[in-house]
Parts: structure tokens; C-alpha cells; sequence
């Protein structure tokens, strides 16, 4: 018999603006594999937290192992820490502020660039 699937809040700070989404979605893509095969359901984000709400089948899959396959795709997932290599691969939007990167205020990162109020 199969387990319900779980739902999980993942703190990924780093995840403030529409390119972090994007790269993010597509790497989760992969990890769920066709029908959900290798035991993720569906994710949302929360752009405005840096929280990443994802469905997973425990069965199938550990909270643990997701949080290292974002840390692989170069994005912090609650206490662990970005792979090194592929954070440097991320743009400078998508990387800590602390390494002088990221967003500042008033830049709506949030939004897709076809959605920002035109100045």
C-alpha cells in the first residue's frame, strides 16, 4: 500500500526573484522524474519568504534527501548548505546577499520582468 503524500516548508533563502524560480522548478523537474516516479508530487513557492512548500511521498523519498538536491542545484535548504560549485554557477541575483549579491530593495525581483511596473 502507498503513503500519503506529505507536505514540507523548506526555508531556501535565496529564493527572492523569478530566476531563482525558474532554475529551481527545472532542477525539481528532473528530480521528480515522469509521474512522479521518484517521489515528489508538487511544489509552490513563496517568492516574498524564501519558502519552498513541496509535496512529497515518504515511501519514496526523505525530506533529507530533498533538501540535498537543492543544495545541489546551488540553493541553501534549511540547514544545508549550498553545494559550492553549483552556487558559483548561479547568477548574481540568485546568490546571498553577504556575498555582495542578490536584489536590493524596491527591484521586484519577485515578479517575472513582463510583470514589473514600468518605471
Amino acid at each position: 500500500m502507498q503513503a500519503k503524500p506529505v507536505w514540507a516548508s523548506i526555508s531556501v533563502p535565496q529564493l527572492k526573484c523569478w530566476e531563482c524560480q525558474q532554475r529551481l522548478n527545472q532542477y525539481l523537474v528532473r528530480e521528480k522524474g515522469p509521474n512522479t516516479d521518484a517521489g515528489i508530487g508538487q511544489w509552490k513557492m513563496d517568492l516574498r519568504n524564501g519558502i519552498l512548500k513541496i509535496q512529497y511521498y515518504p515511501d519514496r523519498i526523505t525530506l533529507n534527501y530533498i533538501q540535498t538536491a537543492i543544495a545541489n542545484a546551488g540553493f541553501d535548504a534549511d540547514t544545508v548548505t549550498a553545494e559550492p560549485d553549483s552556487y558559483k554557477r548561479l547568477p548574481n541575483a540568485c546568490k546571498k546577499a553577504t556575498d555582495g549579491s542578490g536584489f536590493g530593495p524596491f527591484k521586484y525581483c519577485n515578479l517575472d520582468p513582463a510583470d514589473r511596473p514600468k518605471d
